[in-house]
């Protein structure tokens, strides 16, 4: 008896998938041999083979009709071919691999070989230049002496040279880091990964590819034998899936929001305990402990760390970091200092946006336009892209962006001030809305940092309708799974526990597994509940003091105003997605037993 392991895949993980993991298990227990299938999907692995499975496995039968990882498999003999083939061709693919037959007739023959393996790298060295291309260098001719394709980024002072892009990452076998700085290694989530330093690659590229192989670890944790991933594992590869295709514009928006909103969570957060602190100390005097008259106490002294503090911070690093994505690190101090600009022309989010695009443009233009000798190379990113870079955005800054934007601002913030109940009704409706058609999309990351945003001009409806719209969906998944038992599987149902637990702390990607694999039932719903909760919340004069935290915010006295409204309109808009969710998704039936694998394959569709 032979002990084989398999991988199937289909482009939605569903139909093809699990027809040809099934067709693959009954032909090798009609040949009595045993074999372990994982079956790979739209939403994640569900029963990942373990290494100590792939190790025993005499041959690997490789399934798919997508990018399937096989370095795992290295040194094991692999046979590759299509779902179809395997839903049709089973036995056949079962005795190639034990190396008794071919794929059968009427279908090319499966693949067996060793294939060149796809690496990518990163090298960096503190001053970016001698190492930092020494390292790729050695790293590129050892792989090729190995017979893999590699592609390798550079990180200096003056940027990143060769960048890895999502496709290059997506189809990587494994990820070398050779590196004597640190690496942002979050791109690289769910890969197999090796890190050294720069020093081995340049003294044996080859050497080093080869204890990579062996060493590589997958980078984020892996997943237990015999366990599917977990919600918050699926919810973040669907959500990385759903950003990888965004234009470059969101991409770079969404650097800057990511490392603007610790400091407006922060802000906010100290500014409502200042009020707790204010009202306990001075009764209802306590909500104008910012004035001056109340100096030297610790309310006045929390508003001052969260308002001037980190409010005033939360601009200039969202533009700065706006400028990195673009430029990287010569892009920093021009974006920051722009935004800072922005704050004193009274141009706000909208200015320090704009300041963050036009800093990353303009110092990516002088990076590449500038050409200098290798000896003065170390000059442009200590001193004259700051220069100009600066230069050039604060003169913008000043004489072109600041007074418009300015005065669009101060319209902008009037008109919300002053919507009646009807109006901001329809606007928490409309931010629902989006928040819930996408959940950690574009569109979802569009509304929230509007909202976000209009926190420094002490706008406080939009964001607490946002938070209230987005804690939702995954609280109406959870609630859809204890009512509606019947209408979602059993993996779904111990899902929607977790989810439950994400929709309570203000993370609406909880729910969107669900979405992915029902969207014209469950999206629909979600959207319904969460406008019904933002109208709710903006009809009701709901202001939110801080961005983010969920119910954790709530118990905190005066982050948010009219709390028993507010809890009403988490609680309407949850259970208005709830009921819907019970009338449109359908019951669950029983998957028929595959008798026929050929049969089978032809009303099978994905």
């Amino acid at each position: 008896m032979a002990k084989l392991v398999a991988v199937t895949a289909c482009p939605t993980g569903i139909a093809h998938t699990f027809m040809a993991a099934e067709a693959l298990r009954r032909a090798a227990q009609a040949a009595g041999h045993e074999l372990r299938v994982e079956t790979q999907g739209s939403v994640g692995a569900q029963d990942p083979l373990t290494p100590a499975e792939i190790a025993a496995a005499d041959a690997v039968i490789l399934a798919a009709d997508v990018k399937v990882d096989e370095a795992r498999f290295a040194g094991k003999r692999l046979v590759r071919a299509s779902s179809g083939e395997a839903i049709r061709s089973a036995p056949a693919l079962i005795a190639q691999a034990l190396g008794q037959g071919t794929a059968g007739t009427g279908s090319p023959p499966a693949s067996v070989s060793p294939a060149p393996l796809r690496i990518v790298g990163i090298t960096s060295c503190p001053t970016g230049i001698a190492h930092t291309f020494m390292a790729a260098e050695g790293l590129e001719h050892g792989a090729k002496a190995l017979g893999h394709r590699i592609k390798v980024e550079t990180q200096g002072s003056v940027g990143a040279g060769n960048q890895l892009t999502p496709q290059d990452i997506a189809e990587a076998d494994l990820v070398i880091i050779a590196a004597d700085t640190n690496v942002d290694l979050s791109r690289f989530q769910g890969k197999r990964v090796y890190q050294t330093g720069t020093k081995p690659a340049i003294q044996n590229g080859s050497a080093l590819v080869q204890r990579a192989l062996a060493e590589a670890v997958v980078y984020g944790g892996a997943v237990g034998p015999g366990a599917g991933p977990d919600l918050v594992t699926q919810a973040s590869a669907a959500k990385a899936a759903k950003n990888a295709s965004a234009p470059a514009f969101y991409k770079h928006l969404m650097t800057g929001v990511s490392h603007m909103l610790p400091f407006v969570v922060a802000g906010g957060l100290l500014i409502a305990l200042a009020f707790a602190i204010g009202s306990f100390q001075f009764g209802d005097q306590g909500i104008f402990i910012y004035e001056d008259r109340y100096a030297g106490t610790l309310g006045n002294t929390l508003f001052k760390i969260g308002a001037q503090g980190a409010f005033g911070l939360f601009v200039p690093v969202l533009a700065g970091y706006i400028a990195f994505s673009i430029a990287d690190r010569p892009g920093l101090a021009p974006g920051m200092v722009g935004g800072f600009l922005a704050g004193l022309t009274g141009s706000g989010f909208l200015g320090g946006i704009i300041a963050g695009f036009l800093a990353g443009y303009i110092t990516r233009w002088l990076t590449r336009a500038i050409r200098l000798p290798r000896t003065l190379e170390g000059l442009k990113p200590t001193l004259i892209l700051p220069l100009l870079g600066t230069l050039a955005v604060g003169l913008l800054m000043m004489y072109v962006v600041g007074r418009p934007v300015a005065a669009a601002l101060s319209g902008l913030t009037a008109w919300l001030q002053g919507l009646g109940n009807t109006s901001a009704g329809l606007l928490g409706a409309l931010l629902g809305a989006m928040m819930a058609f996408d959940m950690g999309g574009p569109i979802n990351k569009a509304a929230y940092t509007f909202s976000t945003g209009l926190l420094g001009a002490k706008v406080y409806g939009p964001i607490a309708a946002v938070m209230a719209a987005g804690m939702t969906p995954p609280l109406a998944v959870f609630f859809a799974t204890l009512f509606f038992k019947n209408r979602f599987t059993p993996d779904e149902r111990e899902a929607g526990k977790a989810a439950g637990v994400l929709g309570i702390s203000f993370i609406t990607e909880g729910a969107i597994p669900f979405a992915a694999r029902d969207p014209l039932r469950v999206i629909p719903s979600l959207m319904a509940g969460s406008a019904v909760a933002g109208a709710i919340s903006m009809a009701a004069g709901c202001l939110l003091r801080a961005p983010h935290g969920g119910i954790f915010v709530l118990f905190i006295p005066n982050a948010v105003t009219n709390l028993p409204l507010y809890i009403v309109a988490i609680l309407a808009g949850t259970a208005v997605s709830t009921v819907l969710l019970g009338l449109l998704k359908k019951p669950v039936t029983q998957t028929p037993a595959v008798t026929n694998a050929p049969d089978v394959a032809n009303v099978a569709t994905d």
